[in-house]
Order: C-alpha cells, then structure tokens, then sequence
C-alpha cells in the first residue's frame, strides 16, 4: 500500500500567497510519507470576477505560481496534481486544466475540464464558469504512477457518471476530482456523489478541495476526501465550518491489491452490445 496526500486551502487573487500555502502542504505530504500530493481545482487563483479571472491567467511558462510548484516537486521528489487556470485563444477566457507535475518538475499530462458549472442556486450564489472559461474536448487516458493508473476529471465532471465509467474503461485505478463545491450542494450531494463514482467504477476516487471564502465572496464547502473502491471514505479533510483559514492535508493508503480483490469479487461487465447501440440512436 502507498500514501496519497490530499491537500485543502482557500486559494484568493493572490498566486503569491496561494502558492505559499501549497508549499505548506508539500512539507505535510513529505513528512507523512505521501507518494503525491493532490490539490484542488483552481489552486493558483481564484478571481473576484469573470474578468478578473481572465486577465490574472498566465502559460505554464510563464505563471510563478506553476513554476513554484514544479520547484517543490523537483525538490522534495514528490509528484504534484493542481488545478489551474491557463489562457484560452482569443484573450476573452481561460482553460479550466488539471496537469501532473512529475517528481523530476516536469509537466506530464494535462487535462482541460469538460464540463462548466453554470448553476443559479436559490438564495445562493449565480456561478457561470462558462462565462469566463472554455470548455475542453477530450479525455486524458489514463497514466501511470507509483500509487496506481490515474485518470483526470475536475470538480463538475463529477456529475456526469458516464465520463467516470469511461475512464474506468481505459484502465484507470484511480479517478481525481479536485473541486471548488459550493456549500449548499456540498451539504447534499459531495460525499454521495464521491462514493457513487468510487462504487460504480470500482477505484479509488482522490477529491482535494477548496474550503472557506474567496476573495470576500463566494466560499467553498472543502471536505477533501479519498474513497476506497468499496464506497469506504478512508481519509476526509475538515468542512468550511470547521476551517480555521490555514492549510491542511489528510492522508490514506491506496491498496490496489484490495482494489483488484472487490473488481475480481464484484466483476462489473455492461452489456456494451445494448448501451453503445442505444447511445448511438
């Protein structure tokens, strides 16, 4: 069994000091053991506005904050997953990306967020990513690590079980969700919805999460979590209500061993032959 450190902060407008607090949680990860550190979506800034999102974008080139990390990674020989926010064609918006960032500080894989939260929530925040975000147009198959094979999703992704299923069936062990969830969706649906894609695709799901408030507005359920391939929640992170406004991580082991023992136990075979021809008319 490996360690996987999932990391919990409240990233602001500030990539500087988002950038601190990630490098806290790379010390934490080091300390406990971990193999990777997983962060959340939007790790280096979350913008006060739609513009303010898209004018604070940079390259991996060219982002301190991207750089940073790759830095820590080199440093600490510790793979890094982190959310970002990348320019998209024409200036107007950004790419909401997930990349890996490998033990040596090299990128490795990207992966651009298919799915865009526009969501008005009754007494609650109006989100509309797709405002400010281009959404992306393919799967990153799954990739090889020292903790097992990884597939990438982001946050809204989660709702969308197919994509999951689909990531499964290109070989992945374990399914990322790193997310910014509100708190009145938190509340309801977060941990179930962790728990059904962990089931229903056998693996483990690794969600690290933005808690707190953001720049005086919105604010962010938090409750990272890993769940096992059995539904069992075997690491959690603290809610906004317990947030005392410094970054954390929690830790579990992933066993693929006992991963394998529930996929060869609980054998999963879709009737293709039924659901593509379906999906297709």
């Amino acid at each position: 069994m490996t360690i996987a450190a999932v990391g919990q902060i409240c990233s602001t407008a500030s990539m500087s000091n988002n950038l601190a607090q990630c490098q806290i949680l790379v010390r934490k990860a080091v300390a406990a053991g971990a193999k990777a550190l997983f962060l959340p979506e939007a790790s280096d800034y979350i913008g006060s506005s739609p513009a303010e999102t898209v004018s604070l974008a940079r390259t991996t080139e060219d982002s301190p904050f991207v750089k940073g990390l790759q830095h820590e990674a080199l440093q600490a020989k510790l793979p890094i997953n982190v959310g970002i926010h990348e320019p998209a064609t024409g200036g107007k918006r950004v790419k909401n990306t997930l990349i890996w960032i490998d033990q040596a500080g090299v990128i490795t894989q990207r992966y651009q967020k298919l799915h865009l939260f526009d969501v008005e929530i009754k007494d609650g925040p109006v989100l509309k990513e797709s405002k400010s975000v281009e959404p992306g147009s393919s799967i990153t198959p799954p990739f090889p690590t020292s903790l097992g094979s990884i597939g990438l999703m982001i946050c809204f992704d989660l709702r969308f079980p197919a994509l999951s299923a689909r990531i499964r069936d290109l070989g992945a062990q374990i399914i990322t969700y790193p997310s910014a969830f509100t708190v009145p969706t938190g509340k309801v649906h977060w941990k179930t919805l962790l728990q059904a894609r962990a089931i229903e695709t056998q693996s483990y799901v690794i969600a690290a999460a933005q808690v707190g408030p953001h720049n005086g507005k919105r604010v962010s359920y938090g409750h990272s979590m890993i769940v096992d391939p059995w539904g069992k929640v075997v690491a959690e992170a603290g809610g906004v209500d317990e947030w005392k406004g410094e970054p954390e991580i929690c830790i579990g082991e992933v066993d693929l061993d006992g991963l394998e023992k529930v996929r060869r136990e609980m054998p999963l075979h879709p009737r293709r032959d039924v659901i593509d021809v379906v999906a297709t008319n």
